[in-house]
């Protein structure tokens, strides 16, 4: 089974989730650029909202997370968040 998380954006096509940020918001980004990234928040109505952040941001919030993870004890995630950072940032 994949972990790999896929939405389609209306005008940008296939996004894929780079990590969970918070309850209700996800951090994902362009599929084969990776240069566009978007704070997707579902809404209890089933919907979802779009907004896009800069690369930076992006990698502030991945960041966040992974700061996040770390003091929570949670390695395993960590690690392969930390992983993803490295793919996606560097």
């Amino acid at each position: 089974m994949s972990s790999e998380i896929y939405i389609n954006h209306p005008n940008f096509g296939l996004l894929y989730r780079v990590c969970l940020l918070e309850e209700g918001s996800e951090l994902f980004a362009t599929l084969y650029a990776q240069r566009l990234f978007f704070v997707v928040k579902h809404h209890q109505g089933g919907g979802l909202q779009f907004s896009p952040v800069g690369r930076t941001d992006a990698k502030s919030l991945v960041e966040q997370r992974l700061r996040l993870l770390r003091r929570n004890g949670q390695y395993d995630a960590y690690g392969i968040l930390q992983s993803t950072h490295k793919q996606t940032f560097q």
